[in-house]
């Protein structure tokens, strides 16, 4: 009886090899796309300086929404008393507009000055070594400008409303 089997006897099974060519070509392969994984999961990591990035911006951007506000207020007050010695429905219409806008301009400064605070709250966060809450909170502050941004561009969409009155005054000229 013969333990051993001959050496020349033995073939590959070629179908077999070509499986585990595939399983191991798998495997690399996911390997390769857990460390990317791994490494954008490591780049997304949140520094006290990532929430710092926004306060220029969000302080420019309240800054800008002031300016309107205040040149809106300007125009309501002079409108307004134009509208007092003559009443004309295209000046009432102007100061709808502009009664409704600068509710806008309050919702968009609302949520700025949240989104700000956020900022600063996910700062504290990062710095109590929390930083968890501290993602958490700087995402909500994002939102909260993003929703800030969305009000701007329907405020400017009302602008055009308002440029549109006024223009109506000269097709009657």
């Amino acid at each position: 009886m013969e333990f051993f089997p001959i050496v020349g006897s033995f073939s590959p099974n070629p179908e077999k090899m070509n499986l585990q060519k595939k399983v191991s070509t798998i495997c690399r392969r996911c390997l390769a796309h857990r460390e990317k994984y791994e490494d954008a999961h490591a780049a997304m990591e949140l520094t006290l300086s990532t929430p710092a990035l926004l306060f220029p911006a969000i302080s420019l951007l309240l800054l800008a929404y002031t300016n309107r506000f205040l040149t809106l207020a300007n125009l309501m007050r002079e409108l307004y008393a134009r509208y007092r010695t003559e009443p004309d429905p295209r000046i009432k219409g102007q100061l709808v507009n502009l009664r409704y806008r600068i509710g806008i301009i309050r919702n968009m400064q609302v949520f700025g000055v949240a989104s700000f605070f956020g900022c600063v709250l996910s700062m504290f966060m990062l710095f109590a070594s929390l930083p968890e809450l501290g993602k958490w909170i700087f995402g909500a502050s994002l939102i909260l400008l993003l929703v800030s941004l969305g009000l701007s561009l329907r405020e400017i969409q009302v602008s055009i409303d308002a440029l549109t009155l006024q223009i109506a005054d000269l097709e009657e000229i």
